[in-house]
């Protein structure tokens, strides 16, 4: 078997027709960031921008999303960014949960090659996909989950904070929170001055 690196993760990503939004896209969009973090930030899918570049949260919410980690002093380069799925679904649709499905593949490799210590769910698509179908974000938002070693916590994605300005209130606690849950594993000073 074949060793699991990134190399391998980029061929795949690449090579990959397991489901139909790999049809009529620009360019896939794996995700990027330090390939070392212990925090991780999954989010939906790549939007319009995203497909253009081929990076992922380059657009509006991405830079919304900047600006949340500048506000508790988390350098973006110093966290790894994703997306359940890799090509931009039709006019931003929301991915289905068997494209979903297709793309945890992809997930799964990321997450092994990462390994990161926590991870923040950006929407309700990410929490559904990772923790739960039956979740409600507005509901289990700010909520914190172990699993298998890796605290889990879903928050709002910056593209509902653009829609709704009154949801930033709760997703600034939910930043603070995580802050504070780097700070009690001892991880955020390495995030913040780039140590390891």
């Amino acid at each position: 078997m074949e060793e699991i690196t990134w190399e391998l993760f980029d061929r795949q990503v690449e090579a990959c027709r397991l489901c139909p939004l790999c049809r009529n896209i620009r360019h896939k969009v794996p995700g990027q960031g330090d390939p070392r973090s212990p925090l991780m930030l999954i989010g939906e899918g790549p939007g319009q921008v995203e497909d253009e570049e081929g990076l992922a949260f380059v657009g509006p919410a991405g830079q919304l999303l900047t600006k949340m980690l500048e506000a508790i002093r988390l350098p973006r380069d110093r966290v790894y960014i994703c997306n359940i799925v890799k090509c931009r679904p039709p006019n931003n649709r929301v991915p289905t949960p068997e494209e979903a499905e297709a793309c945890r593949i992809h997930l799964r490799m990321q997450t092994w090659l990462v390994r990161p210590k926590v991870i923040v769910l950006l929407g309700s698509t990410a929490a559904k996909s990772i923790l739960d179908p039956e979740i409600r974000i507005t509901r289990e938002r700010g909520k914190w989950t172990v699993r298998k070693g890796v605290w889990i916590m879903p928050t709002y994605h910056p593209s509902a904070l653009l829609r709704d300005p009154a949801k930033k209130a709760e997703a600034w606690e939910d930043m603070k929170s995580l802050r504070s849950r780097l700070m009690s594993l001892g991880l955020y000073q390495d995030l913040y001055s780039g140590g390891r």
